[in-house]
């Protein structure tokens, strides 16, 4: 077995076992990945490495919005997925306009979704532990209560 081979195969055993508020931290995570991947196409004139960056990062975003269970707080739900088609928007912008400074705003925010997400992760997990547990969510999808 091929080292990518190894390495798909613990990625896709990763994924397979990961509770629903893990999958959302590694979708953050991988819109960062791609963002950043952008970034560095944009400053290195490297149009392959910037448009990859730009797609896989929007398609990250998209899922991440598809991805919303407002039915706990549909309110909070609508507010997700706000925020969400506002860095969709803002990458296509940055995209055709190859603006580094607007992508750049758009890495700081996914850092603090991803940072926040993070922080409510550990508090469902102490829930969890004293008897709490996140009535009402469904496997795929992110229940948003407050």
């Amino acid at each position: 077995m091929s080292h990518t081979d190894t390495t798909t195969a613990y990625l896709r055993s990763k994924v397979m076992s990961a509770s629903p508020e893990e999958l959302r931290l590694m979708l953050l995570d991988g819109a960062l990945r791609f963002a950043h991947q952008a970034r560095t196409g944009l400053e290195s004139k490297n149009y392959e490495l910037t448009y990859s960056g730009f797609s896989q990062c929007r398609a990250i975003v998209m899922e991440l919005i598809n991805t919303i269970n407002a039915s706990a707080n549909p309110e909070l739900g609508e507010k997700v997925r706000s925020l969400y088609a506002f860095f969709y928007s803002e990458l296509i912008t940055a995209s055709f306009d190859r603006d580094i400074p607007r992508l750049d705003k758009v890495i700081e925010l996914l850092e603090y979704e991803r940072e926040t997400w993070a922080m409510l992760m550990e508090r469902l997990v102490e829930e969890r532990r004293a008897g709490v547990g996140a009535a009402g969510s469904q496997p795929g999808k992110i229940s948003l209560s407050a």
